[in-house]
C-alpha cells in the first residue's frame, strides 16, 4: 500500500513538472504540442464557419474536432490529477478557459432535436474560447494583468470620468440639435457621443448645425487626449514591475510567471515551494 502510494505521489510529481513547468525538455515539448494543437483547433473551427469549406470537408472536421477535444480532455484531467489541491484550478481563470475548450462538444449529445439547432451553433462558437488557452504560453501577459490590476484604481476614476463627459455632451447635443436632425433622445445622443468620443465615427448619427459640428468638434479632438490616458496608467506600472521570473507553477491553482523570491503565489496566496 505504502508503495503504490509512493509510486502514485512518484507519478503527480512527474506530471505536474511536465504540465506545469517548461524548464525541463519534457515540459518544453508539452508546451509545444499543446500549442500547436491549439492553433490548429481555432483554425479548424475558423475554417467550419465557412459554408463551402465545411460542405466539401466537413467529416473531416469533425475528426479533428474529437481529436482535439479528446487532446483537451486528457489535458484538463491531467492537470486536476496532479495538483495538490485541484479545487484552485478548476475554478481559476485557466481552469474555465480549459473547461470550456472542451465542454462544447460534448454538450452537442444533449441539443439532438432538430428544435435546438440554433443552440447546438452556438456551443460549437464557444470552442474558439481556446485561443484564450494561448495566453499561458506568452510569460509577458503575466506582467501585463500585474499592471492593468495595479492600475485599477486609476482606470476606474478615469472611465467614470468619461462616463460624465459622454452623459453631459449628449445632452447637450440633444438640445443643439434635437429629434429633426436624427438626435431623437438623450440615450440616442450619448451614443453618439460615445462613439465620437472614442474615434470610432460610424456616421450613422451627425451634427447638421454650425453649433452642433462646432461643438462635435471639440468632442473628436478630447477623443484623442483620452485614448493616451489608460495607455498612459498602465504602462507606468509595466514600469514598475520587475520583469525577473521564473516558470516555477504554483502546485495550489497552477498559475505561472512568479518572480524568483516570491514566497506566496500571486494568485490564490498558497506558499511557493518551488518543488
Amino acid at each position: 500500500m505504502y508503495i503504490h502510494f509512493m509510486n502514485q505521489e512518484k507519478l503527480k510529481d512527474t506530471l505536474y513538472r511536465v504540465i506545469f513547468g517548461s524548464t525541463t525538455p519534457a515540459g518544453k515539448a508539452f508546451d509545444v504540442v499543446l500549442f500547436f494543437l491549439i492553433v490548429a483547433s481555432v483554425l479548424v473551427v475558423t475554417l467550419e464557419s465557412v459554408s463551402s469549406l465545411d460542405q466539401k470537408y466537413h467529416l473531416l472536421f469533425r475528426v479533428l474536432e474529437w481529436i482535439f477535444t479528446i487532446a483537451f480532455t486528457i489535458e484538463y484531467i491531467l492537470r486536476i490529477y496532479c495538483l495538490d489541491k485541484p479545487r484552485k484550478y478548476i475554478f481559476s481563470f485557466y481552469g474555465i478557459v480549459d473547461l470550456l475548450s472542451v465542454l462544447p462538444t460534448y454538450l452537442i449529445f444533449f441539443f439532438v432535436n432538430s428544435q435546438m439547432l440554433a443552440t447546438f451553433r452556438i456551443l460549437r462558437l464557444l470552442r474558439i474560447f481556446r485561443v484564450l488557452k494561448l495566453s499561458r504560453y506568452i510569460s509577458e501577459s503575466n506582467s501585463l494583468w500585474q499592471a492593468v490590476l495595479a492600475s485599477r484604481r486609476k482606470i476606474s476614476v478615469f472611465l467614470f470620468a468619461i462616463f460624465l463627459i459622454t452623459i453631459i455632451s449628449g445632452t447637450l447635443m440633444f438640445l443643439i440639435e434635437g429629434p429633426e436632425h436624427g438626435f431623437t433622445s438623450i440615450p440616442i445622443s450619448i451614443y453618439w457621443s460615445i462613439v465620437t468620443l472614442t474615434t470610432v465615427g460610424y456616421g450613422d448619427i451627425s451634427p447638421v448645425t454650425p453649433l452642433g459640428q462646432i461643438f462635435a468638434s471639440i468632442i473628436m479632438i478630447m477623443g484623442y487626449g483620452i485614448i493616451a490616458v489608460p495607455t498612459g496608467i498602465v504602462t507606468v506600472e509595466m514600469g514598475k514591475i520587475q520583469t525577473k521570473t521564473i516558470d516555477n507553477a504554483c502546485e495550489n491553482c497552477g498559475s505561472v510567471g512568479h518572480k524568483a523570491n516570491a514566497a506566496f503565489c500571486y494568485s490564490c496566496g498558497e506558499a511557493m515551494s518551488h518543488r
